[in-house]
């Protein structure tokens, strides 16, 4: 299907609606959206991962792509502040002593949730590793453009106030990251829809309020 050359292309201030399937290095698929269930998003306000924003740019309703996508662009590199030690009575009862592998969603006090996979399970702690599954990745997208359209107003008013939030909450970590969020496609480190979140993780996961078991689909 040709997008035709009148068509709203992506670029900045449009809204876009894509379906895509994210394959790890390996090549197994890691996260899918397919077109009943679509990433919508505000295009250049860092709403999604900024290799996969940029290999998007210039398509239009209907086009398809292929996007390879290396680990500073796509989900960042591994951090070892985001292995974290949680004590045991933390955690919730799943029925059965926690084992490596387990998946554990945490949310912190501002609502934030966290997902954390158990790496090593101690006497009276237990260590979670809160980095993205696809750290250290270069991956793969392969995307179907379902729609693209002008932004409104408000939609651009939104995406704004969004990025300052976020840029606010990264410089006031420890840390800074010299993230230039202009019409471009700068961005938060997470999965191919952005969550926006930055955690502190000096205090060992002393922010976490509540913990739960992830559920799968």
């Amino acid at each position: 299907m040709e997008t035709s050359p009148n068509a709203v292309r992506i670029g900045p201030d449009t809204v876009v609606t894509l379906a895509y399937v994210l394959f790890d290095q390996d090549g197994n698929i890691a996260e899918e959206a397919k077109k009943e269930e679509p990433l919508t998003y505000v295009h250049g306000y860092a709403q999604i991962v900024p290799g996969l924003e940029k290999g998007v740019i210039g398509l239009g309703r209907g086009d398809r792509r292929e996007i390879i996508v290396d680990a500073e662009e796509a989900f960042g590199e591994p951090d070892e502040k985001a292995i974290l030690e949680i004590d045991r009575a933390d955690f919730p009862n799943v029925g059965r002593p926690l084992q490596v592998g387990d998946e554990l969603v945490a949310q912190d006090d501002e609502d934030d949730e966290i997902v954390m996979r158990v790496v090593e399970v101690r006497k009276d702690t237990v260590l979670v590793d809160t980095n993205h599954p696809l750290a250290g990745q270069t991956v793969r997208f392969q995307v179907e453009v379902c729609d693209v359209r002008a932004a409104t107003e408000d939609e651009i008013a939104d995406a704004e106030a969004e990025l300052e939030s976020r840029a606010n909450v990264m410089c006031c970590g420890e840390e800074t990251h010299d993230h230039h969020h202009d019409h471009n496609c700068d961005h938060d480190h997470d999965h191919a829809h952005d969550h926006g979140h930055s955690h502190d993780h000096d205090n060992g996961g002393a922010a976490v309020v509540q913990l739960r078991r992830k559920t799968t689909n």
